[in-house]
């Protein structure tokens, strides 16, 4: 675990000087209450380990890795505003601590410094704009075109947890030297991957305890959101089965881009397996 954390604290000591330097102090401040309040690490994570998979050194990653985690903590405080959720991590989120019009506010300015982030490489925009347009379709089909199949569920989870999991990786290999394909297959891995970390998070919505988990449950049927649990008539057990297939097909996406034997890459497979095991 001292390998991994190391890069968690490569890319939290990242986001801290992002978050320093932003002005006025009110914004650095609701940037800080959003980003250092905690959070698993699990996207930038991935960007790094992509990134030496292919012997790339994790200084040049470590932009992409707080920029993807910017993204994320924006996407989750306009998901609070949604909700109606009053905590996020075991603290007040946003729009609870500071209002609506600040917490909006806060989602412009992380997305502006991830931005900020990705701008030195024409590439790392063009991932990460692709990614955002998929976050934004699927925010849109849950409010809009509710799923009403497994089917359109999947797709949903794609769009809305996997485009973002894609990205990190997809970053990581880019600044890891990766060649287009070992590029496409470390997506693939990394969107499956997330389409199962959004399942395995239906469940726990649906039967973890509220204090474990560290933010309110029940909150998919209280808010009647399109969960796999709302959607369709899977029991938990049968839909963390179905989880525990997206995490088989990331790990054979993983051995398609035939990466050399690391410690990094031996990270990345055990987060396949984690993530449909986790109980936070």
């Amino acid at each position: 675990m001292e390998y991994l954390q190391r890069r968690v604290t490569l890319v939290d000591e990242r986001l801290e000087a992002a978050i320093d330097a932003v002005e006025p102090d009110e914004l650095s401040a609701e940037l800080e209450h959003v980003v250092l309040a905690g959070g698993k690490r699990v996207r930038p994570a991935v960007t790094i380990l992509a990134c030496e998979a292919f012997d790339g050194d994790p200084a040049d990653a470590v932009d992409f890795a707080a920029g993807i985690e910017f993204v994320h903590n924006a996407s989750l405080v306009i998901d609070d505003i949604i909700d109606r959720s009053e905590v996020r991590r075991g603290t007040p989120s946003a729009w609870a601590e500071f209002g609506y019009g600040p917490a909006i506010v806060t989602s412009d300015g992380l997305l502006g410094e991830a931005f900020a982030l990705f701008s030195s490489d024409e590439r790392a925009m063009r991932i990460v704009a692709e990614a955002m347009v998929e976050l934004g379709e699927g925010e849109a089909t849950e409010l809009a075109a509710r799923p009403t199949t497994e089917a359109e569920y999947m797709e949903l989870a794609r769009r809305k947890t996997g485009a973002l999991f894609r990205a990190a990786a997809e970053l990581g290999a880019v600044a890891g030297g990766a060649d287009p394909d070992a590029v496409a297959s470390f997506g693939e891995y990394a969107e499956r991957v997330g389409v199962a970390f959004q399942m395995r998070d239906d469940v726990l919505d649906a039967t973890a305890d509220a204090d474990a988990l560290g933010k309110p449950t029940g909150q998919d049927a209280e808010m009647d959101r399109p969960s796999v649990v709302q959607v369709t008539s899977l029991s938990p057990e049968e839909v963390n089965e179905r989880a525990r297939e997206q995490s088989d097909l990331a790990l054979a996406a993983l051995d398609d881009a035939d990466p050399p034997e690391t410690e990094a890459i031996e990270y990345l497979r055990d987060l396949a397996e984690f993530v449909v095991v986790r109980e936070r």
